[in-house]
Protein backbone atom coordinates (compact mmCIF):
# COMPACT_ATOMS: atom_id res chain seq x y z
CA UNK A 1 0.00 0.00 0.00
CA UNK A 2 1.06 3.55 -0.86
CA UNK A 3 1.62 6.11 2.38
CA UNK A 4 0.24 9.58 1.32
CA UNK A 5 0.66 12.73 3.72
CA UNK A 6 -2.54 14.74 3.52
CA UNK A 7 -0.63 17.83 1.33
CA UNK A 8 0.57 15.20 -1.06
CA UNK A 9 -3.09 14.59 -2.05
CA UNK A 10 -4.15 15.51 -6.15
CA UNK A 11 -7.19 16.86 -6.95
CA UNK A 12 -7.70 13.49 -9.16
CA UNK A 13 -8.51 11.74 -5.83
CA UNK A 14 -11.85 13.89 -4.82
CA UNK A 15 -12.95 13.93 -8.94
CA UNK A 16 -15.67 11.74 -10.40
CA UNK A 17 -14.08 9.43 -12.79
CA UNK A 18 -16.47 8.80 -16.07
CA UNK A 19 -17.75 5.38 -16.65
CA UNK A 20 -16.09 3.90 -20.04
CA UNK A 21 -18.10 4.05 -23.06
CA UNK A 22 -18.28 0.67 -24.95
CA UNK A 23 -19.10 0.29 -28.52
CA UNK A 24 -19.99 -3.35 -28.31
CA UNK A 25 -22.86 -2.59 -25.39
CA UNK A 26 -25.05 -0.07 -27.63
CA UNK A 27 -24.41 -2.97 -30.40
CA UNK A 28 -26.05 -5.77 -28.11
CA UNK A 29 -28.60 -3.50 -26.85
CA UNK A 30 -29.99 -2.82 -30.67
CA UNK A 31 -30.01 -6.20 -31.39
CA UNK A 32 -31.97 -7.28 -28.32
CA UNK A 33 -34.65 -4.18 -29.46
CA UNK A 34 -34.81 -5.73 -32.93
CA UNK A 35 -34.85 -9.33 -32.73
CA UNK A 36 -36.21 -9.80 -29.10
CA UNK A 37 -35.58 -13.20 -27.72
CA UNK A 38 -33.51 -14.64 -30.74
CA UNK A 39 -30.71 -12.09 -29.88
CA UNK A 40 -31.10 -12.67 -26.02
CA UNK A 41 -30.71 -16.31 -26.95
CA UNK A 42 -26.95 -15.65 -29.41
CA UNK A 43 -25.63 -13.20 -26.67
CA UNK A 44 -26.43 -15.80 -23.70
CA UNK A 45 -24.92 -18.36 -26.08
CA UNK A 46 -21.57 -16.24 -26.76
CA UNK A 47 -20.91 -14.89 -23.69
CA UNK A 48 -22.22 -17.22 -20.91
CA UNK A 49 -21.71 -20.67 -22.97
CA UNK A 50 -25.59 -21.94 -22.29
CA UNK A 51 -27.54 -22.56 -24.80
CA UNK A 52 -31.56 -22.19 -23.43
CA UNK A 53 -34.33 -23.06 -25.01
CA UNK A 54 -36.10 -21.53 -22.43
CA UNK A 55 -35.49 -18.19 -20.21
CA UNK A 56 -37.62 -18.86 -17.61
CA UNK A 57 -36.44 -20.91 -13.97
CA UNK A 58 -38.83 -23.34 -13.40
CA UNK A 59 -40.06 -24.71 -9.85
CA UNK A 60 -38.06 -27.62 -9.96
CA UNK A 61 -34.83 -25.78 -10.36
CA UNK A 62 -35.95 -23.75 -7.39
CA UNK A 63 -36.29 -27.23 -5.56
CA UNK A 64 -33.23 -28.88 -6.52
CA UNK A 65 -31.14 -24.94 -5.39
CA UNK A 66 -32.51 -25.75 -2.09
CA UNK A 67 -31.44 -29.10 -1.71
CA UNK A 68 -27.59 -28.57 -2.94
CA UNK A 69 -27.24 -25.50 -0.54
CA UNK A 70 -26.37 -26.26 3.43
CA UNK A 71 -29.46 -25.73 5.79
CA UNK A 72 -26.51 -23.07 8.20
CA UNK A 73 -26.17 -21.17 5.25
CA UNK A 74 -30.33 -21.23 3.83
CA UNK A 75 -30.46 -19.80 7.81
CA UNK A 76 -28.18 -17.08 7.13
CA UNK A 77 -30.23 -16.01 4.18
CA UNK A 78 -33.57 -15.93 6.21
CA UNK A 79 -32.46 -13.98 8.99
CA UNK A 80 -30.75 -11.23 7.02
CA UNK A 81 -34.01 -11.07 4.83
CA UNK A 82 -35.44 -10.86 8.44
CA UNK A 83 -33.76 -7.92 9.23
CA UNK A 84 -33.53 -5.96 5.93
CA UNK A 85 -37.06 -6.31 5.81
CA UNK A 86 -37.57 -4.80 9.25
CA UNK A 87 -35.30 -1.80 8.52
CA UNK A 88 -37.11 -1.32 5.24
CA UNK A 89 -40.78 -1.15 6.92
CA UNK A 90 -38.80 1.22 9.26
CA UNK A 91 -38.32 3.43 6.53
CA UNK A 92 -41.32 3.05 4.45
CA UNK A 93 -42.96 4.72 7.63
CA UNK A 94 -41.51 7.84 6.84
CA UNK A 95 -43.27 8.30 3.71
CA UNK A 96 -46.83 9.02 3.94
CA UNK A 97 -49.93 10.11 1.93
CA UNK A 98 -50.76 13.76 2.92
CA UNK A 99 -53.44 16.75 2.26
CA UNK A 100 -52.32 20.30 3.48
CA UNK A 101 -54.57 23.05 2.86
CA UNK A 102 -51.52 25.46 2.00
CA UNK A 103 -54.11 28.69 1.84
CA UNK A 104 -57.58 28.96 2.49
CA UNK A 105 -59.46 26.91 -0.02
CA UNK A 106 -56.20 25.46 -1.79
CA UNK A 107 -55.26 22.33 -0.98
CA UNK A 108 -52.13 20.64 -1.81
CA UNK A 109 -51.16 16.79 -1.29
CA UNK A 110 -48.93 13.82 -1.86
CA UNK A 111 -49.46 10.21 -2.89
CA UNK A 112 -46.69 7.68 -1.95
CA UNK A 113 -47.30 5.09 -4.64
CA UNK A 114 -45.45 1.92 -5.26
CA UNK A 115 -43.55 1.64 -8.90
CA UNK A 116 -44.78 -1.67 -10.24
CA UNK A 117 -42.60 -3.50 -12.12
CA UNK A 118 -38.89 -3.97 -10.75
CA UNK A 119 -36.66 -6.07 -11.99
CA UNK A 120 -33.27 -6.96 -9.59
CA UNK A 121 -29.95 -8.17 -11.57
CA UNK A 122 -28.04 -10.56 -9.44
CA UNK A 123 -24.37 -10.59 -11.09
CA UNK A 124 -23.26 -14.45 -11.61
CA UNK A 125 -19.71 -16.20 -11.90
CA UNK A 126 -17.88 -17.80 -9.36
CA UNK A 127 -18.72 -15.33 -6.46
CA UNK A 128 -22.51 -15.46 -7.04
CA UNK A 129 -24.28 -12.68 -4.44
CA UNK A 130 -27.28 -13.77 -3.33
CA UNK A 131 -27.68 -11.32 -0.59
CA UNK A 132 -27.44 -8.26 -3.36
CA UNK A 133 -31.08 -10.71 -4.14
CA UNK A 134 -32.47 -9.74 -0.73
CA UNK A 135 -30.87 -6.15 -0.94
CA UNK A 136 -33.20 -4.84 -4.00
CA UNK A 137 -36.57 -7.31 -3.64
CA UNK A 138 -37.81 -7.05 -0.09
CA UNK A 139 -37.20 -3.04 -0.16
CA UNK A 140 -38.87 -2.91 -3.46
CA UNK A 141 -41.56 -5.91 -1.57
CA UNK A 142 -42.06 -3.51 1.10
CA UNK A 143 -42.68 -0.71 -0.80
CA UNK A 144 -45.51 -2.43 -2.39
CA UNK A 145 -44.48 -3.16 -5.96
CA UNK A 146 -47.11 -5.91 -7.36
CA UNK A 147 -44.38 -7.03 -10.17
CA UNK A 148 -40.67 -8.18 -9.00
CA UNK A 149 -38.08 -9.75 -11.20
CA UNK A 150 -35.05 -11.70 -11.06
CA UNK A 151 -32.59 -11.54 -13.68
CA UNK A 152 -29.03 -13.42 -13.52
CA UNK A 153 -26.42 -15.42 -15.67
CA UNK A 154 -26.91 -18.89 -16.39
CA UNK A 155 -23.28 -19.66 -15.44
CA UNK A 156 -24.07 -22.68 -13.04
CA UNK A 157 -24.81 -25.55 -14.87
CA UNK A 158 -26.69 -23.83 -17.26
CA UNK A 159 -28.90 -21.81 -14.61
CA UNK A 160 -28.50 -19.84 -11.88
CA UNK A 161 -26.11 -20.31 -8.86
CA UNK A 162 -28.58 -22.29 -6.10
CA UNK A 163 -27.79 -19.47 -3.77
CA UNK A 164 -29.21 -17.09 -5.62
CA UNK A 165 -32.14 -19.20 -6.49
CA UNK A 166 -32.62 -20.00 -2.86
CA UNK A 167 -32.31 -15.98 -1.96
CA UNK A 168 -35.13 -15.47 -4.72
CA UNK A 169 -37.23 -18.46 -3.57
CA UNK A 170 -36.96 -16.37 0.12
CA UNK A 171 -38.22 -12.97 -0.95
CA UNK A 172 -41.02 -14.70 -2.87
CA UNK A 173 -39.90 -14.41 -6.41
CA UNK A 174 -41.39 -16.47 -8.91
CA UNK A 175 -40.49 -14.31 -12.38
CA UNK A 176 -37.06 -15.73 -12.57
CA UNK A 177 -35.13 -15.15 -15.87
CA UNK A 178 -31.29 -17.15 -16.41
CA UNK A 179 -29.96 -14.41 -18.65
CA UNK A 180 -27.27 -12.01 -17.88
CA UNK A 181 -24.95 -9.46 -19.11
CA UNK A 182 -25.58 -6.57 -21.37
CA UNK A 183 -28.63 -8.54 -22.85
CA UNK A 184 -30.78 -9.33 -20.07
CA UNK A 185 -30.61 -5.35 -19.17
CA UNK A 186 -31.81 -4.44 -22.70
CA UNK A 187 -34.40 -6.83 -22.44
CA UNK A 188 -35.95 -5.74 -19.55
CA UNK A 189 -35.58 -2.44 -20.51
CA UNK A 190 -36.99 -2.56 -23.49
CA UNK A 191 -39.19 -6.55 -23.64
CA UNK A 192 -39.10 -9.31 -26.06
CA UNK A 193 -41.56 -11.76 -26.57
CA UNK A 194 -41.47 -13.56 -23.51
CA UNK A 195 -40.10 -11.11 -21.13
CA UNK A 196 -42.09 -8.05 -19.67
CA UNK A 197 -40.91 -4.77 -19.68
CA UNK A 198 -40.01 -3.26 -16.74
CA UNK A 199 -40.43 0.05 -15.01
CA UNK A 200 -36.82 -0.48 -12.75
CA UNK A 201 -33.55 -2.06 -12.95
CA UNK A 202 -31.66 -2.34 -9.59
CA UNK A 203 -28.34 -4.08 -8.98
CA UNK A 204 -24.68 -4.42 -9.88
CA UNK A 205 -22.52 -5.75 -12.02
CA UNK A 206 -19.40 -5.54 -14.44
CA UNK A 207 -18.79 -2.53 -16.44
CA UNK A 208 -20.85 -3.82 -19.55
CA UNK A 209 -23.83 -4.52 -17.32
CA UNK A 210 -22.79 -0.96 -15.57
CA UNK A 211 -22.63 0.58 -19.41
CA UNK A 212 -25.68 -1.08 -20.47
CA UNK A 213 -27.63 0.34 -17.41
CA UNK A 214 -26.44 3.79 -18.52
CA UNK A 215 -28.11 3.67 -22.22
CA UNK A 216 -30.94 2.28 -21.39
CA UNK A 217 -31.70 4.96 -18.27
CA UNK A 218 -34.38 6.93 -19.63
CA UNK A 219 -36.80 3.94 -21.11
CA UNK A 220 -36.45 2.65 -17.61
CA UNK A 221 -35.73 4.25 -14.17
CA UNK A 222 -32.28 2.64 -12.78
CA UNK A 223 -31.00 2.47 -9.35
CA UNK A 224 -27.36 3.77 -10.02
CA UNK A 225 -24.04 4.43 -12.28
CA UNK A 226 -21.56 2.20 -9.91
CA UNK A 227 -18.01 2.09 -10.19
CA UNK A 228 -15.46 0.12 -8.55
CA UNK A 229 -16.75 -0.57 -4.97
CA UNK A 230 -14.65 1.62 -2.09
CA UNK A 231 -14.21 1.50 1.64
CA UNK A 232 -12.31 4.77 3.47
CA UNK A 233 -11.36 3.84 6.98
CA UNK A 234 -10.71 6.93 9.98
CA UNK A 235 -8.30 5.62 12.04
CA UNK A 236 -6.26 6.85 15.02
CA UNK A 237 -3.74 5.41 17.21
CA UNK A 238 -6.33 3.20 19.51
CA UNK A 239 -7.67 1.42 16.65
CA UNK A 240 -6.61 -2.30 15.80
CA UNK A 241 -4.81 -2.89 13.08
CA UNK A 242 -5.63 -6.50 12.35
CA UNK A 243 -8.99 -5.75 12.46
CA UNK A 244 -8.26 -2.68 9.43
CA UNK A 245 -6.44 -4.54 7.52
CA UNK A 246 -9.23 -7.43 7.65
CA UNK A 247 -11.42 -4.57 6.45
CA UNK A 248 -9.42 -2.98 4.32
CA UNK A 249 -8.69 -6.99 2.07
CA UNK A 250 -12.49 -7.85 2.70
CA UNK A 251 -13.61 -4.86 -0.23
CA UNK A 252 -10.13 -5.31 -1.65
CA UNK A 253 -11.29 -9.09 -2.48
CA UNK A 254 -14.59 -7.66 -4.02
CA UNK A 255 -12.68 -6.47 -7.47
CA UNK A 256 -9.17 -5.83 -8.94
CA UNK A 257 -9.92 -2.37 -9.00
CA UNK A 258 -12.01 -1.65 -5.56
CA UNK A 259 -10.62 1.03 -3.32
CA UNK A 260 -9.06 0.58 -0.25
CA UNK A 261 -8.26 3.22 1.66
CA UNK A 262 -6.73 4.18 5.36
CA UNK A 263 -6.47 7.34 6.59
CA UNK A 264 -5.37 7.80 10.41
CA UNK A 265 -3.05 10.64 12.40
CA UNK A 266 -0.80 7.45 13.94
CA UNK A 267 2.46 7.11 11.30
CA UNK A 268 2.61 3.97 13.77
CA UNK A 269 -0.48 2.38 13.16
CA UNK A 270 0.04 2.77 9.29
CA UNK A 271 3.34 0.69 9.27
CA UNK A 272 1.35 -1.83 11.28
CA UNK A 273 -1.79 -2.21 8.92
CA UNK A 274 0.97 -2.80 6.08
CA UNK A 275 2.42 -5.40 7.85
CA UNK A 276 -0.71 -6.78 9.09
CA UNK A 277 -2.36 -6.61 5.59
CA UNK A 278 0.82 -8.71 4.00
CA UNK A 279 -0.02 -11.29 6.64
CA UNK A 280 -3.40 -11.86 6.09
CA UNK A 281 -2.69 -11.55 2.25
CA UNK A 282 -0.72 -15.13 2.61
CA UNK A 283 -4.16 -17.01 3.97
CA UNK A 284 -6.03 -15.48 2.03
CA UNK A 285 -8.35 -17.67 -0.87
CA UNK A 286 -9.16 -14.65 -2.89
CA UNK A 287 -5.58 -12.95 -2.39
CA UNK A 288 -4.79 -13.14 -6.22
CA UNK A 289 -7.57 -10.30 -6.71
CA UNK A 290 -7.11 -8.59 -3.27
CA UNK A 291 -3.40 -8.43 -3.97
CA UNK A 292 -3.87 -6.57 -6.80
CA UNK A 293 -6.52 -3.79 -5.93
CA UNK A 294 -3.87 -3.53 -2.39
CA UNK A 295 -1.23 -2.80 -4.75
CA UNK A 296 -3.30 -0.42 -7.10
CA UNK A 297 -5.39 1.85 -5.34
CA UNK A 298 -4.62 0.82 -2.17
CA UNK A 299 -3.92 3.73 0.06
CA UNK A 300 -2.81 5.73 3.99
CA UNK A 301 -3.27 8.71 4.20
CA UNK A 302 -1.65 10.24 6.90
CA UNK A 303 -2.93 13.52 8.46
CA UNK A 304 -1.60 16.03 11.12
CA UNK A 305 -5.76 15.83 12.85
CA UNK A 306 -8.60 13.81 12.75
CA UNK A 307 -10.67 16.67 11.63
CA UNK A 308 -8.07 16.69 8.38
CA UNK A 309 -9.92 13.19 7.61
CA UNK A 310 -12.99 14.76 8.00
CA UNK A 311 -12.11 17.19 5.51
CA UNK A 312 -11.21 14.70 3.10
CA UNK A 313 -14.22 12.07 3.68
CA UNK A 314 -16.78 14.69 2.96
CA UNK A 315 -15.00 15.87 -0.16
CA UNK A 316 -14.31 11.91 -1.51
CA UNK A 317 -17.83 10.90 -0.47
CA UNK A 318 -17.03 7.26 -0.27
CA UNK A 319 -19.47 4.44 -0.26
CA UNK A 320 -18.06 2.59 2.86
CA UNK A 321 -17.31 4.67 5.56
CA UNK A 322 -15.43 3.44 8.89
CA UNK A 323 -15.24 5.36 11.56
CA UNK A 324 -12.42 3.48 14.20
CA UNK A 325 -11.31 5.69 16.46
CA UNK A 326 -11.88 6.86 20.78
CA UNK A 327 -15.25 8.45 20.99
CA UNK A 328 -16.52 7.59 17.84
CA UNK A 329 -19.96 9.83 18.30
CA UNK A 330 -17.95 12.67 18.64
CA UNK A 331 -17.01 12.88 14.95
CA UNK A 332 -20.02 11.05 13.41
CA UNK A 333 -22.00 13.93 12.81
CA UNK A 334 -19.23 16.35 11.08
CA UNK A 335 -19.53 12.74 8.73
CA UNK A 336 -21.86 14.44 5.67
CA UNK A 337 -21.01 12.52 2.62
CA UNK A 338 -20.85 8.24 2.40
CA UNK A 339 -23.05 5.86 1.00
CA UNK A 340 -23.42 4.13 4.91
CA UNK A 341 -21.29 4.54 7.78
CA UNK A 342 -19.82 1.97 10.35
CA UNK A 343 -19.44 4.06 13.98
CA UNK A 344 -17.09 1.75 16.22
CA UNK A 345 -14.90 -0.87 15.69
CA UNK A 346 -17.96 -3.21 15.96
CA UNK A 347 -19.64 -1.84 13.02
CA UNK A 348 -17.67 -3.84 10.64
CA UNK A 349 -18.48 -2.92 6.98
CA UNK A 350 -19.54 -6.94 6.22
CA UNK A 351 -21.76 -6.43 8.31
CA UNK A 352 -23.77 -3.83 6.19
CA UNK A 353 -23.30 -6.28 3.02
CA UNK A 354 -25.48 -8.81 4.84
CA UNK A 355 -26.85 -9.62 8.16
CA UNK A 356 -27.56 -5.91 10.21
CA UNK A 357 -30.10 -4.89 7.86
CA UNK A 358 -28.99 -1.82 6.18
CA UNK A 359 -28.90 -2.05 2.45
CA UNK A 360 -25.70 -2.24 0.61
CA UNK A 361 -26.56 -1.27 -2.54
CA UNK A 362 -24.89 2.16 -2.37
CA UNK A 363 -23.53 4.85 -4.06
CA UNK A 364 -19.80 5.03 -5.34
CA UNK A 365 -17.55 7.16 -7.14
CA UNK A 366 -17.97 10.67 -5.18
CA UNK A 367 -22.03 10.54 -6.42
CA UNK A 368 -22.62 10.13 -1.87
CA UNK A 369 -22.69 13.66 -2.63
CA UNK A 370 -26.12 13.85 -3.81
CA UNK A 371 -27.68 10.72 -3.09
CA UNK A 372 -28.01 7.67 -0.52
CA UNK A 373 -28.19 3.92 -0.61
CA UNK A 374 -31.35 2.21 -2.45
CA UNK A 375 -33.96 2.41 -0.11
CA UNK A 376 -37.95 1.63 -0.18
CA UNK A 377 -37.65 5.31 -1.30
CA UNK A 378 -36.33 4.10 -4.32
CA UNK A 379 -39.47 2.25 -5.57
CA UNK A 380 -41.73 4.90 -4.38
CA UNK A 381 -43.25 7.80 -6.59
CA UNK A 382 -44.01 10.74 -4.74
CA UNK A 383 -46.75 12.27 -6.87
CA UNK A 384 -48.18 15.69 -6.08
CA UNK A 385 -52.51 16.60 -5.96
CA UNK A 386 -54.42 20.07 -6.18
CA UNK A 387 -57.80 20.58 -5.07
CA UNK A 388 -58.91 24.23 -5.02
CA UNK A 389 -62.35 25.68 -3.66
CA UNK A 390 -63.74 29.08 -5.27
CA UNK A 391 -62.00 31.30 -2.29
CA UNK A 392 -58.90 29.37 -3.13
CA UNK A 393 -59.11 30.32 -6.77
CA UNK A 394 -59.33 34.36 -5.77
CA UNK A 395 -56.74 33.99 -2.97
CA UNK A 396 -53.87 32.26 -5.27
CA UNK A 397 -55.31 32.80 -9.29
CA UNK A 398 -54.11 36.59 -9.67
CA UNK A 399 -50.44 35.68 -8.44
CA UNK A 400 -50.32 32.84 -11.10
CA UNK A 401 -52.00 35.25 -13.59
CA UNK A 402 -49.25 37.62 -13.14
CA UNK A 403 -46.10 35.39 -13.40
CA UNK A 404 -48.15 33.82 -16.47
CA UNK A 405 -48.21 37.36 -17.82
CA UNK A 406 -44.45 37.99 -17.36
CA UNK A 407 -42.99 35.03 -18.59
CA UNK A 408 -45.02 35.50 -21.72
CA UNK A 409 -47.42 32.54 -21.29
CA UNK A 410 -50.43 34.34 -21.99
CA UNK A 411 -52.11 31.92 -22.30
CA UNK A 412 -51.42 30.55 -19.09
CA UNK A 413 -52.56 33.84 -17.76
CA UNK A 414 -56.03 33.65 -19.96
CA UNK A 415 -57.19 30.24 -18.41
CA UNK A 416 -56.93 31.61 -14.73
CA UNK A 417 -58.65 34.95 -15.87
CA UNK A 418 -61.07 33.30 -17.62
CA UNK A 419 -62.27 31.48 -14.21
CA UNK A 420 -61.86 34.14 -11.94
CA UNK A 421 -64.16 36.06 -14.55
CA UNK A 422 -66.63 33.31 -13.59
CA UNK A 423 -66.66 33.31 -9.82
Amino acid sequence: MRILKYTEISEDFYQYQEIEELGSVRTIIDAVMREGDSAVRKFTRQFDGADLDEFSVSREEVKRAHNSLEKKMVTALELAAENIRNFAEKQKEQFLDFEYEIKPGVFTGQKVIPIQRVAVYAPGGNFPLPSTVLMGAIPAQVAGSQEIVLASPPTFNNSIHPAILVAADICGISEIYKIGGVQAIAALAYGTETIKQVDKIVGPGNKYVTAAKKLVFGAVGIDFIAGPTEVFIIADDSANSEHIAADLLSQAEHDTNAVPILITDSEQLAQQVIDETEKQLTALKTADIARESIAKNGTIILVGKLQQAIEIANRKAPEHLELQVRQPEDYADKLLNYGSLFIGENAVEALGDYSSGLNHTLPTNTTARYTGGLSVKDFLKFQTTLRVEKGGLIEIGPAAREIGILEGLIGHAASIERRLKNQ
